[in-house]
C-alpha cells in the first residue's frame, strides 16, 4: 500500500480540523495535509446551531474567541466565499434579581477582558428583541460584537482559506490504526495507505475518544444528544433578520434567528443523554438522533414564557444530534502528554464560535511550542487518569450539560462522579464536619462545619455563609495550631546521575543545594514564563523530591519529561498515592510536634527551608518545614497507611493549644495575607519571576544556563514593564478573580486573585500593573456593576520580614 509523507496530518474535517489547517498554511507552513473520514462538516458541525459569543470565564480563552470573530470578519473577502457571518450582538436575559447580579458580574469581567458588555434595562431588551415579554425581567446584558453563523458554510469557507495557502484536503479517507515507536507516532493507517508525519492533530470530535484508544490513550472528551427546533417563519421576517442572539439562563434556553424569518431555539435540560459511550455506531456520517420532544417540551415551555410568538407558530424541524463535550465541559487541547508528537484539538462544545481562534492557539502551538496566550483552563494536562473513564466522563458530561446555563455560584461543586480518591483522613475528617471539595478527583475539605451547622455548602455571590467559619479557621492558624489535610498534592521523585544537571537547567535558580534543602522554584519557558511552581527537596545528590499542586501534576511532569535526556540518565516516578500530607501549622505547631517526635525540632536543629527524615509515634515521615500560609510549619509526608496514626496522634498532643482542622478556602485567605502566589491565577507562562515579583528567585550567578535566563536577564538589566501588585480594602468586597480594576476610569488591570484577609482586615486584591502606573496609590474595582475604591501597597500584608515563618 502507497505511503505518503506530511509535515502536519490533521485527523478530522470539522470546524476545529479545518481552522487549524488553515491557520497553518496561512502563516507558510508547507505539506499540511487534512483527512477527513466522509465529508467536511459531517461530523457534529453540520447540524451546530451556530450561535457565535465570545465571553468566557477565562480571560484568554475570551481572548482566543475575540481572534474567532476577528476571523470571521475579513474571511469572506479572503476566500471568496460568503457564510452568513452576522454580528448583530448577543443579548443575556436576567430574569431574577440573582440572575442580574450573574449579568453584571459577567459585565465587570468582560470589561476586565477588553470585551464591551453593556448591562441595560428590561425596555433596552424589547427594543432589541421585540418578542420578548419584558414583564418582571430584572434586566439583561448586551454584548454588540457577537453573532450568528451558517456552521458548514463557515467551515467550507476555512477549508477553501486552507487550499489556496497550499493545505490539502483529503475527504472519504479513514483512519484505520497507528504506529507507535520510541514516544510518537511513526505512521498513520488509512483507508488510503500510511502516513508519516512531523506532527498528528487529533480534531476527530466525538471520534477522538475512539481514535485515542487505538493510541493506548483515554482521550478525555465525548458526546451527548442536544437538541433545538426550527419554527416555521415568524410574521415579520425582515425583523427576525435582524434580531441578535439571546440566551435565557434562567428557562435554560437561547435563541437564534434563521433563513426564511424562523427563529432557532434550543436548550440545556436535565438528564441528556450520552452518546457513543458504547461506541458510535457503524457509520455514523451526516446522521441525526430520534427527537425526544418529551424531554425537550418542558423547554419549549419555559420559553413561550418570555416570547410567546412562540405559541403562534409551528415547528418546522426538530434536530437532535450529537455534540462534542469533555470530561469537564471544556476544550481538550495541547500535547499529549503521553506522546511527542500528537497535537490534541477535540470536546469542543461551542467550536463554532471558538473555532477560527482555537484554530490559531493550535497552529501556534505546533510551530512556536506554545501559543500566544496561555490557554491552561483549556489544556489537556490539567485532567488525571479517571478523566477519560467511561465511569467518570459521561455522567459529568450529563451534568455539566445540565448545568450550562443553571445558575451556578462561585466555588459550587459537582456532584457527579465524586468520591474516587481518598486520603487516609478522609472519613476521620468527614465525621469531623469536613465540607468536601474536588480537586483532580481528591476529595478535599473546603471548610468544617461546628457543632451544629451541616456539613453542606454555603454558597451565594455576595455573603457566602461559609465566609464566617473559613475566618475561625484561619485565626485558629495565626493563634495556635492547625491541620490541613494537603494529601492531594502531587509528588514525584527525579533521581539518576542527570537528575540535578536537568532541575539547573529547568529552574531559574541554582539546584546545586546540599542534601537535606527545600527549594521553591519557578520552571521558566524560553520567554521567562512560568511553566511551573513548585517546591523540590534535595535528598540525595542525586535524588530530589518534587511537590506541585493537586491539580498541576500532569502539566508539571509533561513540561519535566519533555526536557529529560534519552541517555537513561534521569528518571521520574509519581509517588502521589504513597505518601499522605498533614500540614501542622500555626504558632504553637513545634510545641505539638515536639510532643510526639522523636528527633529535636528546635529552630536550630531544624532550620527553614530544610527537610529531615523523623519518627513520629510509629511511622517514619519526611518533614519539609515549608508550607503556603505564613506561620511557623511542616507539611509531614507519611506513608499512607501510616496517615491516621499520625494525625490521631498530632490531634490529641494538640488539644491544649486548641488545635483545629482546617480547609483549603482558608488557607486562601492566609496566603494572600502572606504574599503567596498560585499558579494559574497569579503567576501562569503569561508572566515571568521578575514580573511577579520573585526576581529574588531567579538566580543569574549561580543558577547555570537555565531555560529563559537570556529573557529573565535582559528583564533584570531593562526592569519589567509590568509587575504584580498589591490592592487593598477595609470594606469587606464580594470578589472572586476577574473584576476589573480601574484609574481615572480607565482599565488598567483586572483581579488576578481576590479575597478578605481575616488578620489584616482588609480585602486584598493581586493585579499586574503597567509601568506608568507604579507611582499611583489610589485605584477603584468594579464590583456587580459598582466601583469601590482600593489602594495600592507595597510587599506582604503580614509578617513581611518573615520572622514568624523562621521563628
Amino acid at each position: 500500500m502507497t505511503t505518503h509523507s506530511a509535515r502536519h496530518l490533521i485527523i478530522g474535517g470539522g470546524i476545529i480540523g479545518c481552522a487549524t489547517a488553515y491557520h497553518l498554511a496561512r502563516n507558510g507552513e508547507s505539506d499540511v495535509v487534512l483527512l477527513e473520514k466522509s465529508a467536511l462538516t459531517e461530523g457534529a458541525t453540520w447540524h451546530a446551531a451556530g450561535l457565535v459569543g465570545q465571553l468566557r470565564s477565562s480571560r484568554n480563552t475570551t481572548r482566543m474567541l475575540q481572534r474567532s470573530v476577528a476571523l470571521y470578519d475579513r474571511l469572506g473577502a479572503e476566500t471568496g466565499l460568503e457564510f452568513d457571518w452576522r454580528k448583530v450582538g448577543s443579548l443575556r436575559l436576567a430574569a431574577t434579581p440573582e440572575r442580574l447580579l450573574e449579568a453584571k458580574r459577567l459585565a465587570t469581567m468582560a470589561r476586565s477582558f477588553g470585551l464591551a458588555m453593556e448591562v441595560i434595562s428590561a425596555a433596552e431588551a424589547k427594543e432589541l428583541f421585540p418578542y420578548i415579554d419584558a414583564t418582571g425581567l430584572a434586566g439583561a446584558a448586551f454584548i454588540p460584537s457577537d453573532g450568528h453563523v451558517d456552521p458548514a458554510g463557515l467551515c467550507q469557507a476555512l477549508a477553501a482559506g486552507a487550499r489556496l495557502h497550499g493545505a490539502q484536503i483529503r475527504q472519504n479517507v479513514r483512519v484505520t490504526d497507528f504506529d507507535i515507536r520510541d514516544g510518537r507516532i511513526a505512521r498513520v493507517m488509512t483507508t488510503d495507505g500510511d502516513w508519516e508525519a512531523g506532527t498528528v492533530v487529533l480534531a476527530a470530535g466525538m471520534w477522538s475518544r475512539e481514535l485515542g484508544a487505538k493510541l493506548g490513550l483515554r482521550v478525555p472528551a465525548c458526546a451527548v444528544e442536544h437538541q433545538y427546533i426550527v419554527t416555521e417563519p415568524l410574521p415579520d421576517p425582515d425583523l427576525v433578520r435582524t434580531l441578535p442572539t439571546l440566551r435565557d439562563p434562567e428557562r435554560l434556553v437561547y435563541y437564534k434567528p434563521d433563513a426564511g424569518g424562523r427563529l432557532v431555539l434550543g436548550g440545556y435540560e436535565d438528564d441528556t443523554r450520552p452518546f457513543g459511550d458504547r461506541g458510535i455506531p457503524g457509520d455514523f456520517t451526516r446522521q441525526l438522533l430520534p427527537d425526544n420532544m418529551e424531554r425537550f417540551a418542558p423547554l419549549a415551555e419555559l420559553a413561550a414564557q418570555v416570547t410567546p410568538v412562540l405559541n403562534e407558530v409551528g415547528i418546522r424541524q426538530v434536530i437532535n444530534g450529537p455534540i462534542p463535550y469533555s470530561a469537564d465541559g471544556d476544550f481538550v487541547m495541547g500535547w499529549a502528554p503521553e506522546l511527542d508528537n500528537l497535537m490534541l484539538a477535540t470536546g469542543f462544545l461551542y467550536g463554532i464560535a471558538a473555532g477560527g481562534g482555537a484554530g490559531e492557539m493550535i497552529a501556534e502551538w505546533i510551530t512556536r511550542g506554545r501559543p500566544g496566550l496561555d490557554l491552561w483552563p483549556l489544556d489537556v494536562r490539567r485532567f488525571g487518569p479517571h478523566h477519560g473513564t467511561r465511569a467518570f466522563m459521561y455522567p459529568r458530561a450529563v451534568e455539566h450539560y445540565a448545568y450550562h446555563y443553571k445558575m451556578r455560584y462561585p466555588g459550587q461543586e459537582y456532584e457527579s462522579a465524586r468520591d474516587l480518591r481518598l486520603s487516609p483522613l478522609h472519613a476521620i475528617l468527614k465525621d469531623r464536619g469536613a465540607v468536601y471539595g474536588s480537586k483532580n478527583g481528591w476529595e478535599r475539605p473546603l471548610w468544617f462545619a461546628p457543632e451544629g451547622v451541616q456539613a453542606i455548602d454555603q454558597l451565594g455571590f455576595l455573603d457566602p455563609g461559609w465566609h464566617a467559619h473559613a475566618a475561625e479557621e484561619h485565626r485558629a492558624v495565626r493563634g495556635g495550631a492547625a491541620l490541613i489535610d494537603q494529601t492531594s498534592f502531587a509528588k514525584f521523585e527525579i533521581m539518576g546521575p542527570g537528575a540535578l544537571a536537568l532541575l539547573q537547567r529547568l529552574a531559574a535558580c541554582n539546584m546545586d543545594r546540599p542534601a537535606g534543602s527545600v527549594i521553591y522554584a519557578q520552571l521558566c519557558n524560553e520567554s521567562g514564563g512560568i511553566e511551573a511552581d513548585v517546591t523540590i527537596t534535595r535528598l540525595a545528590a542525586d535524588r530530589f523530591y518534587l511537590v506541585t499542586g493537586a491539580g498541576f501534576g500532569t502539566h508539571d511532569a509533561d513540561w519535566i519529561r519533555r526536557h529529560m535526556p534519552r541517555d537513561g540518565s534521569v528518571h521520574m516516578i509519581e509517588v502521589t498515592s504513597a505518601r499522605a500530607v498533614i500540614n501542622l501549622c500555626g504558632p504553637r505547631a513545634r510545641e505539638v510536634l515536639a510532643a510526639v517526635c522523636e528527633e529535636d525540632v528546635s529552630n536550630a536543629a531544624f532550620p527553614f527551608a530544610t527537610a529531615r527524615e523523623i519518627t513520629i509515634g510509629c511511622a517514619p515521615v519526611r518533614a519539609v518545614r515549608i508550607g503556603f500560609v505564613g506561620e511557623l510549619g511542616w507539611e509531614l509526608h507519611v506513608p499512607t497507611e501510616f496517615g491516621a496514626h499520625v494525625y490521631h496522634l498530632l490531634r490529641e498532643a494538640g488539644e491544649g493549644a486548641g488545635i483545629r482542622d482546617v480547609g483549603y478556602r482558608a488557607i486562601d485567605s492566609l496566603r494572600l495575607e502572606k504574599g503567596y502566589l498560585y499558579w494559574s491565577a497569579d503567576i501562569s507562562p503569561d508572566y515571568t519571576p521578575i514580573e511577579a515579583g520573585l526576581g529574588f528567585r531567579v538566580h543569574l550567578k549561580s543558577g547555570g544556563d537555565f531555560i529563559g535566563r537570556d529573557a529573565l536577564s535582559a528583564q533584570k538589566a531593562q526592569g519589567p514593564a509590568r509587575r504584580l501588585c498589591t490592592f487593598v480594602t477595609p470594606a469587606r468586597l464580594p470578589l472572586f478573580g476577574g473584576e476589573t480594576i480601574l484609574r481615572d476610569g480607565a482599565v488598567v488591570s483586572l483581579a488576578a486573585s481576590a479575597g478578605f484577609g481575616h488578620t489584616v482586615g482588609q480585602t486584598i486584591v493581586y493585579g499586574y500593573l503597567d509601568r506608568q502606573y507604579w507611582g499611583e496609590d489610589d485605584f477603584e474595582i468594579e464590583v456587580f456593576g459598582e466601583r469601590h475604591p482600593v489602594t495600592r501597597v507595597e510587599g506582604p500584608l503580614y509578617d513581611p520580614e518573615n520572622q514568624r515563618l523562621k521563628s
